[in-house]
């Protein structure tokens, strides 16, 4: 397995050699066009912005509990397990944080070149499943029944990671629900004989987190069995991650109930997920793509406040007369980014508060102390403009909206028992 995923990665690195290598990774000219989502979801974006993809229904949606009122997790004691799900629980307040060890992953011995390429919307592909069923719905407590510590394990595996991986299970998460929808087809390493999976196109070669999903998949199947799909567990991951990089203050509950996909294609990266250099026209379309509106692409560009990034992703920011970055920062990631070996360093995407997810975002987008183009650039319309300036003066109506933003993001091309299944293992159909 692990000459195959070097192999694969190989193959896409490969693929930068036949086409012009742009900042980020290799990014081509033109960039392809992003894929719908063939569900609408609750709030359809404002007519100033492109609309989401028309609802087309596909297959039956998986048997699950009936909805349960959401509320907050029992409190996490090591060592004694949880109580189950369906017996009453009093809501408390998540587990506290325990701070793990930073990790730095190593660079990727890519050098930048030259501008990046002109992005140009155009015909989504693959096409929308064919119409004739309602849409699957997801319910807060699904597993309740069938496995009620799986919540608090995927928690736990969380919690004793590095604030560096919980950044990455975050992007983690958007990246598999932006292509095909949340489906885990991200952590396939292996599934169509004819080509390489989701996980080795070139957005993806950075992607951190794989062995805290697979290490809460190994609990759980221990625990019980073959039962929630690593969908799921993925999205719990990307919920609990939020809630300890904000230092316990965004918390929400995840509704369950996805199945795992059975396709993964490394071709289906590059259209669907929004470049590092992309303008805010070009975000507004791919989020509307997706059923996501121009306020849920604002509010979920907030993740931009953790983690790192490679020099890279904005290297064309450094050089360029024309960038408007903060004179400052501009100089100090000149001297961060320098290589005598060609390494495509990382450096921090917040500069002030790198470890925590918070509201320093948005002021630093006002401040011109942002690292990507498609960051800066939410300052050249006005509903966006707006939004940023709202949200750097309000960091609860932030809050508040990111939490329904990765509900809302977490619901897109949800698989059922007819075009999905429960993997044993996370890298590999079952």
């Amino acid at each position: 397995m692990a000459k195959l995923a070097a192999t694969l990665t190989i193959l896409a690195l490969v693929a930068c050699v036949a086409r012009p290598c742009q900042a980020g990774y290799g990014y081509p000219n033109p960039m392809p066009s992003p894929s719908p989502s063939p569900y609408a979801l609750p709030s359809p974006p404002p007519p100033a912005t492109p609309s989401p993809a028309p609802y087309a229904p596909n297959t039956p949606s998986p048997s699950s509990p009936a909805p349960i009122t959401p509320s907050t997790p029992p409190p996490y004691t090591p060592g004694t397990p949880s109580p189950p799900l369906s017996a009453p629980v009093a809501p408390s307040s998540p587990p506290p944080y325990t701070p793990g060890t930073p990790s730095t992953p190593p660079p990727s011995p890519i050098t930048p070149s030259s501008p990046p390429p002109q992005y140009t919307p155009g015909t989504p592909s693959p096409p929308p499943p064919t119409p004739g069923s309602p849409a699957p719905e997801l319910t807060v407590g699904y597993y309740q029944k069938t496995c009620y510590r799986a919540e608090d394990i995927v928690r736990e595996t969380v919690r004793d990671t590095s604030k560096g991986i919980m950044a990455g299970l975050i992007r983690l998460f958007f990246h598999d629900c932006f292509v095909r929808g949340c489906d885990a087809s991200v952590l396939l390493e292996t599934a169509d004989p004819n080509s390489a999976t989701e996980k080795f196109g070139i957005p993806n070669l950075s992607l951190r987190g794989f062995d805290v999903i697979n290490a809460a998949k190994d609990k759980i199947e221990e625990e019980c069995g073959t039962v929630v799909s690593c969908a799921d567990i993925l999205a719990f991951a990307g919920r609990d991650a939020t809630y300890f990089l904000s230092n316990n203050k965004v918390f929400f509950d995840m509704p369950a109930g996805r199945y795992d996909g059975r396709v993964s294609l490394i071709n289906e990266t590059l259209p669907n997920l929004p470049p590092p250099f992309a303008t805010v026209a070009q975000l507004k379309a791919g989020f509307a793509s997706k059923g996501l509106n121009t306020d849920d692409m604002v509010t979920l560009s907030g993740a931009h406040t953790i983690g790192i990034s490679h020099c890279s992703s904005f290297s064309d920011r450094l050089t360029s007369n024309s960038s408007d970055m903060d004179p400052t920062l501009k100089s100090t990631l000149q001297e961060e980014c320098k290589s005598s070996s060609n390494n495509d360093n990382t450096v921090v995407q917040d500069i002030r508060t790198p470890d925590t997810l918070d509201n320093q975002y948005y002021k630093n987008v006002l401040r011109h102390e942002v690292l990507f183009a498609s960051d800066a650039t939410l300052l050249t319309a006005t509903d966006t403009s707006d939004a940023v300036s709202g949200f750097a003066k309000n960091a609860k109506q932030w809050e508040d909206k990111f939490k329904a933003a990765m509900v809302k993001m977490g619901a897109i091309e949800i698989k059922t028992s007819a075009n999905g299944e429960i993997r044993r293992d996370c890298r590999v159909l079952n």
